[in-house]
């Protein structure tokens, strides 16, 4: 039975995706990783565009963290460019759904001619603002904590900075993203029960939903299955149920 995601009654500002089983799925098939990523890149659309229906606002997915530099050199060069022909074929869908792009992570980090692709859509979505695309690339959460303690420990030896006035709100202000809200639902694909060092600080209050479903399976179905499991969760934030 399909869902229709009008009927939902709650609907999360912000979903976070960690994208994983692109290599499982492409090994039961007799195919190459790389194979697996570039079906999941459909899946990348197909939940973008389910989420732009529903009224989801934010969209982020983990994409490459800092470990998958471990990865052979191969797989690397050939994701950095399966990125690349992502963004120049389905560009022209954020515009029509002015839809806009951002990266959070060590963007210096990237090849050139990612960082000068990235940067080009980037410009051209930057007046968008009924939905945000966030690419987590080269991103790990633990160094985004120290980026931001690192930058606190500048202003207070400054004295830019009375350190008894850092709070929570003093960490956020310092992340990579500090003007966008913390996620309220986090999807991870494939069964695995692990964060996978994927936004640890923003992840605090977020509801999960764990699906066996590997990502290059993951379409607009799967995608409002938990934005429906969504709505069953109360959340209260460490307080008492409301009677």
């Amino acid at each position: 039975m399909s869902i229709d995601p009008d009927k939902l009654e709650k609907i999360p500002r912000h979903v976070a995706l960690i994208m994983d089983g692109n290599g499982r799925w492409a090994q039961e098939r007799g195919l190459s990783r790389l194979e697996g990523h570039k079906e999941g890149a459909q899946s990348v659309r197909a939940v973008l565009r389910a989420a732009a229906r529903a009224g989801v606002e934010f969209i982020t997915v983990y994409a490459f963290s800092t470990e998958n530099w471990k990865r052979p050199p191969q797989e690397i060069d050939g994701l950095m460019k399966l990125l690349i022909g992502s963004l120049n074929a389905y560009e022209q869908e954020l515009h029509d759904n002015k839809i806009r792009l951002r990266v959070m992570g060590q963007f210096e980090r990237l090849p050139l001619p990612v960082r000068l692709r990235l940067q080009k859509t980037i410009d051209a979505t930057a007046d968008y603002t009924n939905h945000t695309f966030i690419i987590a690339l080269s991103y790990g959460s633990r160094t985004e904590i120290a980026d931001a303690a690192k930058q606190i420990a500048k202003k207070v030896k400054a004295g830019e900075l009375n350190p008894a006035k850092i709070d929570e709100q003093t960490i956020t202000d310092h992340l990579y993203l500090p003007d966008v809200p913390d996620p309220e639902l986090m999807i991870r694909t494939s069964g695995e029960l692990r964060l996978s060092n994927f936004l640890l600080w923003q992840l605090s209050y977020s509801e999960f939903y764990i699906t066996d479903t590997f990502w290059p399976d993951f379409r607009e179905e799967q995608f409002y299955e938990a934005l429906e499991a969504f709505n069953h969760r109360d959340r209260r934030y460490g307080g008492v149920k409301k009677k």
